[in-house]
């Protein structure tokens, strides 16, 4: 048996279930890790073998030290030893080198346990301090803080951080998962927020699940409920995200439509299970997601829908849902089946902002009024004159769409927003933060002229590659020339 005593190590109970198993023979104890405590220094281990417990035995005794705590069932082996049933969270360090033959020990020899004594500085002197806690490496490369930071940066909601950490740091790559309906060309909320956020994720190691929601479109009544149109504007959808620079190598597009015919018995046993475990009115209270009011005569198929979103989140294993703010109550569905079903490990929700229209009044965008929005393959003197249109008042940022473009588009896009103007006018200004855009604005050190010419030109250079892509890219063409001439319906 050999132990090196070489690393620190933070442990937890919940965590002790990670350690490298620690094994003589075959013999195995029912509990599956015991805590030594040698004077004020620590060493946590598993404990698998009879004949482990035993080389430990005799070197606690000559350390006249006690063992108190192990997790799991409640034991009393070799010479009176008692260990209490109680969860052991402390500070260890410990390292597997080794494990011994599988054979049956016939019996348990002094060798290894004098080593043991040894390794353990039983009769020598005392060991070594502790040292920081290293912690282990993730594929991103990226701290546990860098990688919730990340990921914690693209909600304005998460329910929330505890459990975003946790799955963080114990689940190496978590799956995300956002769901769209085809239906229409695509704003550029749509399209470059949900490639930032996907960005995010992605880098803080996630797996990034799209579900093209083409059967939920139909449902919704969107294209007229034509399955075809839907699905092209699907594929155009794709191509947008490709274009405008979404990371796509963790990345993949699945269709509703396809994935459910693939495996319909466990997706309509799960959908028939949340349906049948709510009532009504609280399928009502979630029909904001597909645009629809709560006072709104509903179809019956749109009753239906909020009980096959639910049902997406755990048919597509997702362990955190990255929708906007509009989708919050059938998230919260969810979590909330989780209790109905007592599962423990609930999706965590990261909720993006709605960004509004572009006109005064409108609290989101709206692919049906093209005032409302900038579209991804917009012409560059279609940008100018919507934001030269926009609503932008002299000194107020509450409710400013001009504001709202640049916070939650421009600057984590280049991470800074420049504006050019004379000399006279005060010369150029370049804010890295929204802070300092906000606290000028509001101070009328930038006018709303300024802001707007600014806004416009960063727009475009964010725009340009989607036009290039959909002007020589054949088939990209081709889709955006059939989704135009769709209508759109609500």
């Amino acid at each position: 048996l050999l132990l090196h005593l070489d690393r620190w190590l933070l442990v937890g109970s919940a965590s002790l279930q990670s350690l490298p198993e620690l094994e003589i023979g075959t013999s195995v104890l029912p509990t599956p890790s015991v805590l030594i405590a040698f004077e004020s220094n620590f060493i946590v281990t598993k404990i698998r073998s009879l004949g482990a417990l035993l080389c430990l035995g005799q070197a606690i005794a000559a350390k006249q030290a006690a063992l108190f705590g192990v997790k799991g069932q409640a034991v009393d082996l070799i010479g009176g030893l008692g260990f209490p049933r109680h969860q052991v969270i402390t500070l260890g360090r410990f390292r597997q080198v080794s494990r011994m033959s599988d054979a049956e020990p016939t019996a348990t020899s002094a060798a290894p346990c004098e080593e043991l004594k040894d390794k353990l500085k039983v009769d020598g002197e005392a060991a070594a301090p502790a040292e920081t806690p290293v912690e282990p490496p993730h594929p991103t490369g990226l701290t546990l803080d860098e990688r919730f930071a990340l990921a914690r940066s693209v909600a304005e909601e998460c329910i929330n951080d505890d459990e975003l950490r946790l799955l963080l740091a114990k689940k190496p790559i978590p799956v995300a998962y956002d769901g769209f309906e085809p239906s229409g060309r695509m704003h550029i909320a749509q399209g470059v927020m949900k490639a930032i956020n996907v960005n995010k994720l992605t880098k803080a190691g996630c797996h990034f699940k799209f579900w093209v929601a083409d059967w939920f479109a139909q449902l919704n009544n969107k294209m007229g409920g034509d399955l075809k149109k839907i699905q092209t504007v699907g594929k155009y959808m794709v191509e947008v995200w490709k274009a405008v620079g979404m990371d796509l190598s963790k990345v993949e597009f699945l269709s509703s439509s396809e994935e459910i015919n693939k495996r319909p018995d466990e997706y309509w046993t799960l959908v028939m299970d949340i349906a049948r475990k709510n009532n009504l009115k609280r399928i009502v209270r979630c029909s904001q997601i597909m645009g629809r009011s709560e006072t709104e005569e509903l179809s019956a198929a749109q009753i239906f829908y909020p009980c096959m979103q639910c049902a997406d989140i755990f048919f597509l294993k997702a362990d955190i849902c990255q929708l906007g703010m509009d989708q919050r109550k059938v998230n919260m569905l969810a979590r909330e089946y989780c209790d109905d079903i007592k599962r423990k490990l609930k999706p965590i929700i990261l909720s993006h902002r709605m960004m509004p229209g572009l006109l005064e009044g409108q609290e989101k965008m709206s692919k049906s009024d093209p005032n409302s929005a900038i579209f991804m393959e917009d012409t560059e003197a279609e940008v100018n004159t919507k934001i030269k249109k926009a609503y932008c008042p002299p000194k107020v940022t509450a409710g400013n769409p001009c504001i709202e473009y640049v916070k939650y588009i421009v600057l984590p896009w280049f991470g800074h927003f420049e504006v050019r103007r004379p000399a006279d006018n005060g010369g150029d200004r370049r804010y890295a933060t929204a802070e300092e855009l906000v606290a000028d604005y509001e101070e009328g050190g930038l006018h709303p002229g300024d802001l707007k010419a600014g806004l416009s030109r960063h727009l475009n250079e964010i725009l340009q590659p989607v036009r290039d892509h959909f002007e020589n890219n054949a088939e990209a063409k081709d889709l955006l020339k059939k989704v135009k001439s769709y209508k759109i319906t609500k």
